[in-house]
């Protein structure tokens, strides 16, 4: 049997903790979207007249991708907290875009999206409301 120096041991020990402490990687819940009352929502862009869309929303992740409502996106989460979440996201052959929500109540939105659908680009700041049942 072989004798270990300290710092090796110390080493294996420390390796072995890090390993036995690990914890698997979660993927973010954008939690904040499922307190959002569900129902019919009104967009409207921020600083002009006029409802730009009504949608019923029973899954307010639909709120990420409003100009991209039927593509097949894929992903990514960059900011994920009680009280907003922005997620990039990309649409193979339709586009991409960068959308940032910011919960007021569980009624009230603002929304911030930008990116490319059908080849233009779009900005726009969007204030979300519910205002009743679908």
């Amino acid at each position: 049997m072989a004798i270990l120096s300290p710092l090796l041991r110390l080493s294996l020990v420390a390796s072995a903790l890090a390993v036995a402490t690990a914890v698997p990687a979660q993927a973010p819940s954008l939690a904040m979207l499922d307190k959002l009352e569900k129902g019919s929502w009104q967009l409207r862009e921020r600083g002009k007249d006029g409802v730009l869309q009504t949608m019923c929303v029973g899954d307010a992740r639909r709120l990420i991708q409003i100009n991209h409502p039927q593509a097949n996106c894929s992903r990514y989460v960059i900011e994920d907290t009680p009280a907003s979440v922005t997620v990039h996201y990309t649409c193979p052959g339709a586009g991409h875009g960068r959308t940032s929500i910011r919960s007021e109540t569980n009624r009230l939105v603002q929304i911030d999206t930008q990116g490319i659908a059908d080849g233009k680009p779009f900005v726009q700041a969007i204030e979300a409301r519910r205002t009743n049942g679908c």
